[in-house]
């Protein structure tokens, strides 16, 4: 099946299940991907009573050092503050970890190539490596060659779908001999935005100019800029219980607090089956390794066993893309990257260790997590779950975590909106992205940048960003008092 055509399919089922009434707050959706031991109502009694939003802000929650519980790793100082495995990795595994540290920092050539291990990039693509993208494994940053641009039509259905001659994102690298699809421009246009006590922020709203290379978009084409998320926690995000992320969703404000999460729910393409989606900006992938083979397929154009055409995100109409030479080896299941190389690199993101957090017993950070949560902060960025207990054991094994994040959509607003629908989620909407690992981002990639598109430098600007169903938390921060609003920044630097 075509690329396009598989996509559609997938996101058809999605949107059915949801609109027929599948899956509602509360309920379970299928976990394929892990062998959970189920709860005991006694366990589950221990688990609600830990999950209970403090009452005391004058200390610390006991364990709230640990941000990952026993995976949780100490703070380094340098630029690989979050490239270290988690703690709790069992020996037998770390060298697996390191193998797939390799794949993921590797760099990939055109094919063919005397280095056959290597070759098969492109023949369109974004970038060399996984680690080019994300930087000392945390995020990537705005600029010609950081930002990726998500690209789709409607679908005629009332959905939309990759676009018929660029694909699912615009490609501005190509192999020697062949013209990239595209060369981005930016301009940044600045504004101030007046805060309480006679401060004020400026925010930079982006623009874009795409200098098309194979014709124009057409009408109703529809684009969305995207940096890359940092890697930290994922296999303990994946963990979280589907029925835990579920259960926070209330698409109809029910409770009348003006936060409406939504889950994205899609079908997997590794499993087949309706999943929680859990990962990019807007929760469109269910698993560590579907999201790994989705970036190895169309941001480096290389073929896996999830996705097993050798030309990425070319199509059909870019036959020369098509049949371009591959890097397809018999040796390696005819593919560029076989199944032992996706299960190290799925191993390796699935347990990039958290950092502990700093300054946790700081008067000034107390202050400020207490603001965040009477602020109403915590409508979207829920501070904890208790993942599931793992048949076997493994790093994300019934652990409790500190991640900030519901993993539900929120409208966030006019501002931030890309106009671009992916999956179920709007043009309006972004999961709730983790917190945790805020603090660090300067020191892993040595500059800042938060949001989807990486147009907020400080986190400051990230805040006053939020729109929509944050707009009310936002506002509150705009109107405290200077000492307030340094005390809630220096909560959200020691995460």
């Amino acid at each position: 099946m075509d690329m396009s055509a598989q996509k559609k399919a997938r996101w058809g089922v999605a949107a059915s299940l949801l609109c027929a009434g599948w899956v509602s707050a509360g309920e379970k959706l299928s976990e394929p991907h892990l062998n959970v031991v189920p709860r005991a109502t006694q366990e589950q009694v221990r688990i609600d009573a830990i999950l209970q939003p403090p009452t005391d802000f004058s200390k610390p929650e006991v364990f709230e050092v640990l941000s990952a519980g026993a995976a949780t790793v100490s703070r380094r100082m340098d630029g690989q503050v979050f490239s270290r495995h988690a703690e709790n990795l069992p020996e037998n595994q770390r060298l697996d970890f390191e193998l797939g540290r390799a794949m993921f920092e590797k760099l990939w050539v055109a094919s063919p190539s005397s280095t056959r291990a290597s070759d098969g990039l492109g023949p369109f693509y974004h970038a060399r490596s996984c680690g080019s993208c994300h930087v000392n494994d945390g995020r990537g940053f705005a600029g010609t060659d950081g930002l990726l641009i998500r690209v789709s039509v409607p679908d005629g259905d009332g959905g939309t779908m990759p676009h018929p001659t660029y694909g699912g994102q615009l490609q501005h690298k190509a192999l020697s001999g062949m013209q990239a699809e595209f060369q981005l421009g930016i301009r940044y246009d600045e504004g101030s935005v007046a805060l309480a006590g006679g401060e004020s922020a400026d925010l930079r709203v982006p623009s874009y100019d795409l200098d098309l290379r194979q014709g124009p978009l057409g009408d109703g084409a529809m684009i969305s800029a995207r940096v890359a998320p940092a890697m930290i926690g994922l296999g303990l995000l994946e963990a979280i219980p589907s029925e835990t992320i579920l259960a926070l969703a209330d698409p109809e404000d029910a409770n009348n607090d003006g936060i409406s999460g939504r889950a994205n729910v899609v079908t997997s393409a590794e499993y087949g089956v309706p999943m929680l989606g859990r990962f990019g900006h807007k929760a469109t992938l269910p698993t560590v390794s579907e999201q790994a083979a989705a970036a190895f397929s169309a941001d480096l154009g290389l073929s896996t066993p999830l996705f097993p055409w050798h030309w990425g995100d070319c199509t059909e109409v870019q036959q020369d893309c098509r049949t371009a030479p591959h890097g397809g080896d018999p040796e390696r299941e005819g593919l560029e990257v076989d199944s032992r190389a996706m299960g190290v690199v799925a191993l390796y993101s699935r347990n990039l260790g958290v950092p502990a957090r700093a300054r946790v017993d700081d008067p000034e950070v107390l202050r400020g997590k207490e603001l965040f949560h009477v602020s109403g902060c915590v409508g979207c960025h829920t501070p904890k779950h208790v993942t599931h207990r793992l048949d076997g054991g493994g790093t994300g094994s019934f652990q409790l975590i500190w991640p900030y994040t519901d993993l539900l959509l929120h409208d966030m607003g006019d501002g931030l909106a890309d106009g671009r629908p992916d999956g179920l989620a709007t043009g309006r909407e972004w999961r709730t992205a983790p917190l945790w690992g805020l603090g660090l981002v300067a020191q892993a990639g040595g500059q800042q940048g938060y949001l989807h598109d990486g147009r907020a430098r400080t986190v400051l600007e990230a805040v006053l960003w939020h729109g929509g169903e944050a707009g009310p938390a936002k506002e509150k921060v705009v109107a405290m008092p200077p000492e307030d609003r340094a005390a809630l920044l220096a909560f959200l630097e020691s995460l």
